[in-house]
């Protein structure tokens, strides 16, 4: 046991330098995260909006240039307490102009020999990947079941391949998989898409990992599908207990799996906290943009109807062009003339409404 939450995240920056525009794509931008152990941390927002990217950055699988520049990610388990970005500022140097990164040098090739040391015995051991399209994450040429066999001989203390197969088999009965000895000898192109997000679940779970980081584990299936990946995971989170972080578009999803929720938007969190009161609907105690987000999730008034849904006007955020205030300020339709000046010039800070529950928008703050 531990104490502390498995996963604390602060002050991450991860960029990437656009040649044709001449400027950095700030995808990450000052994000602090956090997740208890055997919770579940689900992390929602449009497109674009450092879901993903925050991620991988986890995981230290960000190659693009400049890439991870600043922050500390901290991994708390029963066998390690390591800070993930060790030792990053000696390969990084940045200038600021009123608070914010302009120009970043750093030198990559020293950076990934240094994650690569930081990682060994930490990524596919305590901390497994469900990445977004199983089919090409995983290998082509081999069978689903030698490929979680291979995992569980890399990142378990188990040494023989006979016991190694007989796990790799009993993870693949775990997700539910149909036939699971005839998959086990299936390469992915031979499975449906359900069955290769089971097989990718499997091999996420075969080494027992202290955090498992899902990322969109339903785009891409049919509605029938997500459903039973949905239960899937609902009942490995009562039966496994892992800590988890879950990314998805879908709020049904988030709702349906998460303990504690983070909205993201322009790279960086405007709310916080436990998932009941975020995903519960009141726009009183709401930030605009989860409002925005909640109402967007048609009814059963408005399908019988079949009326419009209700859309978030304007354009996701270009965070090249990061503005001085509110970085939802251009697309709220909460701004009052009293805050107007605030949002417009003044990024808010997350400020803490009730136990565990934080939102960024002068609307709490003033």
């Amino acid at each position: 046991m531990t104490d502390g939450p498995v996963l604390k995240i602060e002050n991450l920056y991860t960029y990437f330098y656009t040649r044709s525009r001449q400027a950095f794509i700030r995808s990450v931008d000052g994000v602090h995260l956090e997740i208890e152990k055997g919770q579940t941390l689900g992390i929602v927002g449009e497109s674009g909006s450092g879901k993903s990217v925050t991620a991988l950055s986890v995981m230290g699988l960000v190659t693009a240039e400049p890439g991870v520049i600043s922050g500390k990610v901290g991994l708390k388990t029963a066998n390690v307490q390591k800070n993930l970005l060790q030792d990053l500022s000696e390969y990084v140097k940045t200038a600021t102009i009123t608070g914010r990164i302009m120009d970043v040098y750093k030198d990559n090739r020293r950076w990934q020999k240094n994650v690569d040391r930081v990682m060994r015995g930490i990524r596919g051991r305590e901390i497994s990947m469900i990445f977004q399209n199983p089919k090409l994450s995983m290998n082509p040429f081999t069978s689903v079941g030698r490929q979680i066999q291979e995992s569980i001989l890399l990142n378990t203390a188990v040494r023989s391949a006979a016991e190694a197969r007989d796990r790799a088999l009993y993870w693949l009965e775990k997700v539910r998989i149909d036939s699971p000895r005839l998959r086990y000898d299936n390469n992915p192109y031979g499975l449906s898409g359900g069955m290769c997000q089971r097989a990718m679940i499997a091999m996420a779970l075969s080494s027992e990992p202290s955090l498992l980081i899902a990322d969109e584990p339903t785009t891409g299936l049919d509605a029938t599908i997500q459903s039973k990946i949905v239960e899937l995971l609902q009942e490995i989170k009562t039966t496994v207990g892992v800590t988890t972080m879950l990314i998805s578009h879908d709020i049904d999803v988030i709702r349906a799996l998460s303990d504690q929720v983070a909205v993201m938007y322009g790279g960086t969190i405007l709310e916080h906290g436990p998932a009941d009161a975020i995903l519960s609907g009141a726009m009183a105690q709401s930030h605009p943009y989860t409002a925005a987000l909640m109402a967007s999730i048609p009814n059963r008034e408005q399908i019988r109807t079949k009326a419009y849904l209700q859309a978030i006007k304007g354009e996701v955020l270009d965070t090249i062009n990061l503005p001085e205030g509110c970085r939802f300020y251009p697309r709220c339709e909460q701004v009052t003339d009293r805050i107007q000046e605030h949002c417009r010039l003044r990024e808010p800070g997350l400020l803490s409404i009730s136990n565990g529950h934080r939102i960024r928008c002068w609307r709490y703050q003033q």
